[in-house]
């Protein structure tokens, strides 16, 4: 019988090599030849299921969505409610499988400015990502259905904006970033996120305050 092959698999593998290989070499360098050659297979056969190398960058993008979304919405371990520290964490670089994510998606980022197919690509990542933090927030915090929805999209988008730069920052210099500093420094920001959130009234940061503080 002929071996039947799973081309969906067959698909991510190569995508998880592209993670790879620009993780390792950068976007420039990461050819399709070089994917290729990194997977085991001919440059045929990669072309086989990719037309173009963005397509292979696309593929793997949503790969890693797909992976992160696991990982943030699987039920903790021994049932309860999960803690929001621990399921945030999972976003970091804290471990090589996840460094070499965040590192393809730091790449990335670098690439969509200058490329309108990636532009596109990248808003709508970007608006599933934020929807999947914010079900991550909603999960970690019993208080969050009790806050403004102003209040909780400035939570939504201050915790994204700290993970996403805590993301480059320990792509770009991880000697300085192990990862026990780094859920540290994520355990700090929620603090003061969750502070602010729970007070009172929160101070208008709008024109009409900026405009009372020049007087």
């Amino acid at each position: 019988m002929p071996k039947i092959v799973d081309h969906a698999q067959r698909r991510d593998e190569i995508a998880v090599v592209a993670c790879r290989v620009v993780a390792r070499y950068g976007f420039e360098q990461a050819t399709i030849v070089r994917i290729a050659r990194e997977a085991g297979y001919t440059t045929g056969m990669v072309a086989h299921y990719f037309d173009t190398k963005q397509d292979i960058i696309i593929a793997a993008l949503r790969l890693i969505l797909r992976r992160i979304e696991h990982r943030l919405t699987r039920p903790p371990e021994g049932g309860g409610e999960p803690d929001l520290l621990a399921l945030l964490s999972e976003a970091l670089p804290i471990d090589a499988a996840r460094f070499t994510e965040c590192a393809f998606w730091t790449a990335f980022w670098g690439q969509v400015a200058a490329d309108k197919r990636l532009k596109r690509i990248n808003s709508l990542m970007h608006r599933a990502y934020m929807q999947l933090f914010e079900r991550c927030l909603a999960r970690g915090w019993p208080q969050w259905t009790g806050w403004s929805t102003d209040t909780r999209q400035r939570v939504l988008r201050s915790v994204v904006t700290f993970i996403n730069g805590l993301t480059a920052s320990t792509v770009a210099s991880p000697g300085d970033w192990p990862a026990a500093r780094q859920i540290e420094q994520l355990r700090l920001h929620l603090d003061m996120v969750q502070a602010w959130a729970d007070r009172p009234t929160q101070p208008d940061a709008g024109p009409a305050r900026l405009a009372r503080a020049r007087r």
